[in-house]
């Protein structure tokens, strides 16, 4: 839908009526909005009132208001995001110290392995990307920082997972796994079944569970008291990701360098 041209604001037509006046619904269609604007290059009023489904004159109240905080901005095509959230986002990503710290082990594997590196952390349910390193030989996919994955896809998710009891897990993932590839595993009692398989041996796996013909390796990061902070994993194709490498050295060096993060944010 890029390259929609702007248009100016019309009075409400009926097509979804006016929330302006604030409230939660008001703050749920700026949400709306921005997350909308996130998929898209630029859209104006008329196409972000069609997809919302509401008036111009809502979608130009709340894209007013958004434009005036710095969280979108107006463009001869449109409007588009505002670096206004990259702000917001980085002080997210920066709250805790240990995230930091953690970023740094992130570099370190990616440089190591020449594959691709990431921190995740769980929230909302979803494991959320906090950091991404990517090593010479490493597979660019669409993961982007900030972005959201299934727990039950991802091998850092399944680390995430393997610290909380199976009905924790239950609430986590609900009653239906989506399968994302072939390979995902859709029957929760089959993933209860391998994280008590990650409990013993520290690590999890991800055979092409979310990207066909990628596989990696997760191991969760526990802060001092045994709480889970986040998960690191190493991620590659799959002529790469097999044998000795995928089933010993990898893992080895994951649980190692997850080690030293441990007792770096222990002692930081």
């Amino acid at each position: 839908m890029s390259g929609h041209t702007n248009d100016t604001p019309a009075e409400t037509d009926g097509s979804g009526g006016s929330d302006r006046g604030g409230g939660i619904s008001s703050v749920g269609r700026a949400f709306d909005i921005a997350e909308l604007l996130a998929t898209e290059t630029t859209l104006g009023v008329t196409a972000v009132a069609e997809e919302l489904g509401v008036a111009k004159s809502t979608a130009h109240d709340h894209l007013s208001t958004l434009a005036e905080r710095g969280y979108v901005v107006r463009a001869p095509e449109g409007y588009r995001l505002g670096m206004e959230f990259l702000r917001l986002g980085e002080a997210a990503r920066s709250r805790d110290e240990a995230y930091e710290i953690a970023r740094e082990k992130v570099e370190k594997l990616a440089n190591e392995t020449n594959e691709r590196s990431q921190f995740i952390v769980e929230e909302a349910g979803r494991a959320i990307y906090v950091h991404r390193e990517v090593g010479p030989d490493a597979v660019h996919t669409d993961s982007a920082i900030g972005g959201h994955v299934p727990l039950y896809a991802t091998a850092a998710g399944k680390a995430l997972l393997s610290h909380h009891d199976d009905d924790r897990v239950r609430e986590l993932v609900g009653d239906n796994l989506d399968p994302i590839t072939d390979n995902t595993v859709t029957e929760v009692d089959a993933l209860l079944a391998e994280l008590e398989t990650v409990r013993e041996r520290g690590y999890a796996t991800n055979c092409a569970e979310n990207t066909p013909r990628l596989r990696a390796v997760g191991a969760p990061v526990e802060l001092p008291d045994g709480r889970p902070l986040g998960a690191i994993s190493v991620s590659g194709p799959t002529h790469r990701m097999k044998g000795e490498r995928f089933e010993s050295e990898l893992p080895d060096l994951l649980l190692g360098t997850v080690n030293e993060l441990e007792l770096n944010i222990a002692y930081a």
